[in-house]
């Protein structure tokens, strides 16, 4: 039953993008579908008109496991904060967000040889995420300390040193920052906002109706929003099972296996 109460406690787009991403990787696993049938490929979207692949390449995210389990907790952490957070009381502006970036991320993938961008959309949220909460310090194993903003660059670091390829969290990080210039920088000098949700987005959240227009700079988030005041929070959680290894086996690491952070007075 708790777990239930959590689920529904979800905001509505975090909740619908965690349970397609279950979903879709849990039917892969149980060999219900097959990734070769959700992958994307170029060729078979726009001459086969396999459209849905445009979608269901975000929802795979490799084998039920470890690895699975980090980029679960990965995702549903800004993304919960996110839309609890500067979006709250406007999903549709944080789905437009997703749907901006995903688009960005697809026209890339036509060009690099990437089939699953379920990890670039995650590292897009933790890009815009660190520059909406820039005065945030974390702290990694212990042994140094960054502002948000910075987050994802450890993270990619972090990618290299264990030698995995960061191609699909470069283009994760390259579309967040085109979104938080668009969103955020050029509002505030040109006065217009390029990225204002479209109508037929609205109307899918008829309940926001009464939501007033979000400002043409969001203010940052003052705090985390997955967690109480004064509670201490977890920071950088590696997305990779090797990188969890690594760890688990260094210093500064809280009880749930992520590093522990603190505010900036």
């Amino acid at each position: 039953m708790a777990i239930e109460e959590w689920y529904k406690s979800l905001p509505i787009v975090t909740r619908a993008y965690i349970t397609m991403a279950f979903l879709t990787t849990a039917g892969c696993t149980m060999e219900i579908i097959t990734p070769y049938s959700v992958y994307f490929n170029a060729q078979l979207v726009f001459k086969k008109l396999q459209l849905w692949r445009l979608a269901t390449n975000f929802f795979y995210f490799g084998s039920l496991g470890m690895d699975f389990v980090f980029h679960m907790f990965f995702l549903l952490k800004y993304s919960k904060a996110l839309e609890e957070g500067t979006f709250h009381g406007r999903s549709a502006d944080f789905l437009w967000m997703l749907l901006v970036g995903a688009s960005m991320m697809t026209f890339v993938a036509l060009f690099v040889n990437v089939q699953f961008l379920g990890s670039s959309l995650t590292f897009m949220m933790v890009y815009v995420w660190g520059r909406r909460h820039r005065h945030l310090n974390l702290s990694f194993l212990g042994i140094f300390s960054f502002t948000a903003p910075y987050l994802p660059w450890v993270l990619l670091s972090f990618s290299l040193m264990m030698g995995n390829n960061a191609t699909v969290d470069l283009i994760g990080m390259a579309a967040g920052h085109v979104y938080y210039y668009l969103e955020d920088v050029y509002p505030r000098i040109s006065g217009r906002r390029p990225l204002k949700t479209p109508a037929f987005i609205r109307m899918m959240f008829p309940a926001e109706d009464l939501v007033t227009e979000p400002a043409l700079v969001p203010p940052p988030e003052p705090q985390d929003a997955l967690d109480p005041p004064g509670a201490a929070r977890p920071g950088a959680v590696p997305a990779r099972p090797e990188a969890a290894a690594a760890a688990a086996a260094g210093e500064g690491v809280n009880a749930d296996g992520g590093p522990r952070h603190e505010h900036a007075d």
